[in-house]
């Protein structure tokens, strides 16, 4: 796992800032536009305002990504836009038509950028949850169900989310035994987790009607809905080869433990089901996904400590991932 190298403070984000202002005397942006840090994850990404023209500028971390896996994203959101009718960001090319710019990092390796059109409309409300989980349901099984037919460029890669990538020797985001507040006594409750988790998805198997290409992040974080347009899917930058019922695991995101979330899988199942079969054996396991990457996101904060989610909820997650965890193991899940 690289150590991420936007969480290094003031210092390092003021110089991805003015990587995104060179990157953007590529693109047809006046050189008085306005540029807005919007948020720091896996990437950086900045809102670019040219007098009342908006787009969205994404720096990339270094490393993460190699330029064919981004020219595969890419190609996947066209795709999706295309011919499924979801609703995503286009990109928006450099002047020489170029999807991906790079641009120097004095003190780093050169960076990518891209940048996006900017689209209107908010995250579902939280007041709203179990409602808004029955359209992502169905949006979700419109992605799968074209992720099963697309006929993928020959250079497409992307990573995986599988067992490897969660507690293989280079888990993706670090090692949950290295997450925030991981004592011996937790340590012994997410081992016997992560021990049942390889178990069950040895079990369930990577079947093509079962395992595919996914958003991988698809929180009503990264929904827009907005009354004229519709509702958009953004931030596909972990999309991969995964199960595709780690798509709802990445739905309910850091309030895996809220108790209405039992009411909101029911809903977000109705929605899926809309669109695409989901058998019985499958929906059997969704809390096995559901942990999955509650795990996962453990090893995250661990590793993202400069992140305002990661400082947020600490030590506190692991210990409630904790109390998940046991329900789990017991069957009261």
């Amino acid at each position: 796992m690289q150590v991420h190298d936007l969480s290094g403070g003031d210092d390092v984000l003021a110089r991805i800032e003015r990587v995104a202002h060179a990157a953007l005397r590529r693109y047809d942006v006046s050189p008085d536009a306005g540029v807005t840090l919007l948020n720091v994850s896996e990437n950086a990404t900045f809102l670019v305002d040219d007098s009342g023209s908006r787009t969205v500028l994404r720096v990339h971390r270094l490393g993460y990504h190699s330029p064919e896996a981004i020219a595969s994203e890419l190609d996947w959101l066209a795709a999706l836009r295309a011919d499924a009718g979801i609703r995503t960001p286009t990109v928006v090319p450099a002047r020489d038509g170029s999807r991906v710019v790079t641009v120097d990092d004095p003190g780093a390796q050169p960076r990518r950028c891209v940048m996006f059109e900017y689209l209107p409309g908010t995250e579902p409300a939280e007041d709203r949850l179990v409602e808004s989980f029955e359209p992502l349901g169905a949006i979700t099984a419109r992605m799968h169900r074209h992720a099963r037919g697309w006929a993928r460029p020959a250079v497409f890669t992307r990573f995986h989310w599988d067992t490897d990538a969660a507690f293989g020797p280079e888990p993706r985001w670090g090692r949950w035994q290295d997450g925030v507040g991981v004592d011996r006594e937790v340590h012994e409750v997410l081992s016997r987790l992560e021990k049942e988790l390889c178990d069950r998805l040895g079990r369930f198997g990577r079947g093509p009607e079962r395992y595919g290409l996914i958003h991988a992040d698809l929180r009503l974080a990264n929904l827009l809905v907005d009354a004229a347009d519709g509702t958009s899917v953004i931030d596909f930058d972990d999309c991969g080869l995964g199960w595709y019922l780690y798509d709802l695991g990445a739905a309910v995101s850091f309030i895996e433990h809220y108790p209405q979330v039992p009411e909101m899988i029911d809903s977000w199942v109705r929605g899926y089901r809309s669109v695409l079969d989901l058998p019985t054996a499958d929906e059997d396991e969704i809390w096995t996904f559901i942990m999955l990457r509650r795990l996962l996101l453990v090893a995250w904060i661990g590793s993202h400590s400069a992140a305002d989610v990661a400082v947020e909820l600490g030590a506190g997650y692991t210990r409630g991932s904790c109390e998940l965890a046991e329900r789990y193991l017991s069957g009261s899940l």
